[in-house]
């Protein structure tokens, strides 16, 4: 295992200097090249490694900080925190800028099949009279985008549960569907496959059948999955090529 004060810096591409720095360390801490617990070197080692000036490297740390990778302590230096301890939402994010970034969509798409359809079997349970109609012209009456609708219909039904914390937690996995939908979406079948789902979980949702909303999301959820593995394993081979 490297210490930190032999953390391997790279030549960088001269643009957007502070996010490079933040993806090399950020990848260092989260592989365990760099250990929790040790010491980063000082503003000037960092910048001489990296041949930037201080003000760039100190940009990368105030976000290395946000992230909970690395804390401040004044008057000792920099030190690397655990991130499996004190990681955020955003730190997932970030770690899809990485070469790991297979590996974490994979991550996020096993966690969005236990948590989504939870959320789908809430919001049959609690809708209103108001959310189901809200539902209902998103299902049939939207003209958005088959990713743009398939979007909304889950903030919808996310926000039909009443739970702050569904809804926020929803816009996360959204937010990242934004940027990877594409590989579920550009395929036609998948595509139509997801028109069926709309319509099938506004029935479960409109006759409150919490049981039927959970297991018709959670077969969307691992048909989507699957969809998004092969998908990322047809890239991988074309790479090889």
């Amino acid at each position: 295992m490297m210490t930190a004060r032999k953390m391997i810096a790279r030549p960088l591409s001269r643009s957007r200097l502070h996010e490079e720095i933040v993806t090399i360390i950020q990848k260092q801490i989260m592989d365990g090249t760099i250990s929790a617990g040790n010491k980063l070197p000082t503003e000037r080692e960092l910048a001489e490694n990296f041949n930037v000036n201080r003000a760039t490297v100190r940009e990368a740390l105030r976000k290395l900080e946000n992230l909970d990778l690395v804390e401040i302590r004044h008057g000792d230096g920099l030190y690397v925190k655990n991130y499996l301890e004190s990681g955020n939402l955003d730190l997932i994010k970030a770690a899809l800028h990485t070469n790991d970034s297979g590996e974490i969509l994979l991550n996020i798409l096993e966690a969005r099949r236990y948590i989504v359809p939870q959320i789908a079997y809430l919001a049959a349970q609690k809708r209103t009279t108001s959310d189901l109609e809200e539902l209902k012209k998103a299902v049939f009456e939207s003209d958005l985008r088959i990713m743009e609708k398939d979007i909304r219909v889950h903030q919808l039904l996310a926000r039909s549960t009443h739970n702050l914390l569904c809804t926020i937690g929803l816009n996360f996995f959204n937010q990242i569907f934004r940027d990877y939908g594409h590989l579920y979406f550009d395929d036609e079948k998948n595509a139509e496959r997801s028109a069926e789902f709309h319509r099938d979980i506004y029935k479960a949702v409109k006759e409150q059948k919490p049981e039927n909303a959970y297991q018709i999301m959670r077969d969307i959820m691992i048909y989507a999955e699957e969809a998004v593995k092969a998908s990322l394993d047809k890239d991988k081979k074309r790479v090889r090529r």
